[in-house]
């Protein structure tokens, strides 16, 4: 069995890095710890103090992250310690047996994925993987799979096909790796393929954004039944950095990119792009993960309880249905886009 990232080490160290908008929460923190200290070394009950610091402190971090901007929610689906792929896997299943390689040469670090069981039901599950620090990041191209990483995710959703077991896949890349070497190896391609290929797959498949999802790199694992975000993960085609560089040559417009495209789960859940957003623990996953893999355990054996009453013919039919319905939109009273040409 490999070695991942276990629950006890899933809450990450006491010291988070601090988001430029938590910080008005760092002098409470410093205080409620200072009275727990306190009461560690005295008997002096300061029980009702730390209570009402410990309230103001849950208020004003509900107040902070209800209210994210754009610009801000990517800050923390970004975060070097927003729970993993593997962290996710890790909690949610009772058995979990990676599987690697493409059998083509290569086996991509920057894209997991195995077998296992989550409950009573065997599952393959796939996705994104990035390091928790410099090292891990760079041995896992910070998430950004290369071709022969969407080939191996491709071998394992065969895999499941084969077996008839449902595949959960989770986002989590900026995007696909972009560099001449993947394009050499045919990275349009591998993806390409992958769109194509997850339309005919048998199984029920769900794929959760749990971090940031940036274009193709996403897509390529993200053909799915039921396409689930956490509330303050992002998906979109383009990186709001790389959006401002094209449209404006400014990439300091970021955070007015990030309005306009539109990447935000409850955007999205109104376009509907995706079919649930997941509500993420007061201050985000990072702040409380055991949290955050419940309620995505929640959720996925909610759905793939729906999904297996469909019969095959059923999952494939209304999979490209789902897809086909994309982008459509009335211009003028007229419905244009895919759901237009039938």
């Amino acid at each position: 069995m490999p070695v991942v990232s276990t629950p006890t080490s899933f809450p990450f160290m006491a010291r988070r890095p601090l988001l430029e908008f938590e910080k008005p929460l760092v002098e409470l923190e410093e205080q409620i710890e200072q009275i727990r200290q306190l009461a560690k070394d005295s008997e002096v009950d300061v029980s009702q103090q730390l209570h009402q610091l410990e309230t103001l402190a849950a208020r004003r971090r509900v107040e902070i992250f209800s209210s994210l901007t754009p610009a801000q929610k990517i800050q923390v689906a970004r975060h070097p310690q927003r729970p993993s792929t593997l962290d996710y896997i890790q909690v949610l299943t009772d058995e979990w047996y990676e599987l690697h390689g493409d059998r083509r040469g290569s086996d991509d670090q920057a894209l997991v994925g195995g077998i296992g069981r989550i409950g009573d039901q065997s599952v393959v599950l796939l996705g994104q993987q990035k390091g928790r620090d410099t090292k891990e990041n760079v041995a896992r191209n910070f998430g950004m799979a290369s071709p022969g990483g969407y080939r191996k995710a491709m071998r394992l959703m065969d895999h499941a096909d084969r077996f008839r077991l449902p595949i959960i896949s989770f986002i989590d890349t900026p995007g696909a790796y972009a560099g001449v070497l993947a394009e050499e190896l045919g990275q349009g391609e591998a993806i390409a393929v992958n769109l194509r290929e997850m339309f005919r797959l048998r199984v029920p498949i769900i794929a959760t954004v749990i971090g940031e999802g940036g274009s193709g790199g996403a897509l390529g694992i993200g053909v799915a039944d039921r396409l689930l975000m956490f509330e303050h993960s992002v998906y979109t085609v383009a990186s709001p950095e790389a959006c401002a560089s094209i449209l404006w040559r400014d990439a300091s417009k970021a955070p007015v990119a990030a309005e306009a495209l539109k990447i935000t789960a409850a955007d999205l859940l109104r376009l509907g792009l995706i079919d649930a957003v997941l509500p993420e623990p007061s201050g985000g996953n990072h702040w409380a993960p055991l949290q955050a893999a419940e309620t995505l355990r929640v959720a996925l054996l909610e759905q793939l309880a729906d999904l297996k009453q469909r019969s095959e013919v059923e999952l494939i039919d209304q999979r490209y249905a789902k897809f086909r319905r994309m982008g459509q939109f009335l211009d003028g009273g007229v419905l244009t886009g895919a759901a237009a040409q039938g």
